[in-house]
């Protein structure tokens, strides 16, 4: 991961010509940095393990059925989470590997691009940053800090959102970008997080990392989040046990 942000992305960073980003629709950008990481992705992952199959952020763009592989053995590849803020030339953004099995992620990695910032996860084995064991801290703040992704909620979800759940919170900016938001949750930082849309390649390692650390990451209803429900929407996130379940009360109150 750190070879790949060497060779395809931080020499385009602030460094795009014209013609080197497209819209994929819906303000979601892809640039040409994306396709050359997952290229050399799919290579380099290929070289660990080829038995296992290949579901790449960009691959699925432009085949669908290759979310069909999420049902088996399989790497997920985000090339770069967090494109937008990358084709404006701003951090953050980072490069995210999951291995997933029976429908969930197995193991994790997070890699920030500009700070080096290595977020590891394993089922079972406990989350690292740096090689250093983490174990997730809520701010302590009052009212907890929330940072609620309102940008794929229709309409009706997020004005209940606005009303019923905003209020009992510090809301704070969310960084676009799930390698950053995460390790928010476990830092210190954030205590709470709505994710609408739940892309495997966006929150595959991100959910086993924080969960792995000691906070919950979860569908509202409570369920496990897995790689293999497609089009399925809706996911909480907290530094604890405690910060999702209150959340999760909250948010139950919508439908």
């Amino acid at each position: 991961m750190r070879r790949v942000t060497e060779q395809a992305i931080l020499p385009r960073y602030r460094n795009l010509a014209e013609g080197e980003v497209q819209d994929k629709g819906g303000n979601d950008p892809v640039t040409i940095a994306d396709k050359e990481s997952e290229a050399l992705l799919r290579e380099g992952l290929a070289a660990i393990d080829s038995s296992l199959a290949f579901v790449g952020e960009e691959a699925a763009h432009a085949d669908p059925g290759i979310l069909e592989r999420l049902d088996r053995p399989c790497w997920i590849v985000d090339p770069i989470d967090g494109t937008r803020n990358f084709a404006a030339g701003q951090p953050p953004f980072g490069v995210i590997v999951a291995r997933a099995d029976g429908g969930e992620a197995r193991s994790g990695w997070i890699y920030d691009c500009l700070s080096g910032r290595f977020c590891v996860a394993h089922m079972g084995k406990g989350a690292s940053i740096d090689g250093q064991a983490v174990t997730s801290r809520p701010t302590g703040a009052t009212p907890p800090v929330a940072a609620i992704s309102l940008v794929f909620m229709d309409e009706a979800r997020r004005e209940a959102t606005k009303r019923h759940v905003a209020p009992n919170y510090a809301l704070v900016d969310v960084p676009y970008c799930a390698a950053e938001q995460y390790p928010r949750l476990a830092l210190g930082t954030n205590d709470v997080s709505i994710f609408e849309r739940t892309l495997a390649w966006d929150h595959a390692a991100g959910v086993l990392w924080l969960n792995e650390a000691g906070g919950m990451a979860a569908r509202p209803d409570g369920s496990p989040y897995r790689v293999d429900e497609h089009g399925r929407t809706g996911l909480i996130g907290a530094a604890s046990p405690s910060l999702w379940e209150e959340l999760a009360g909250l948010y139950s109150k919508l439908d």
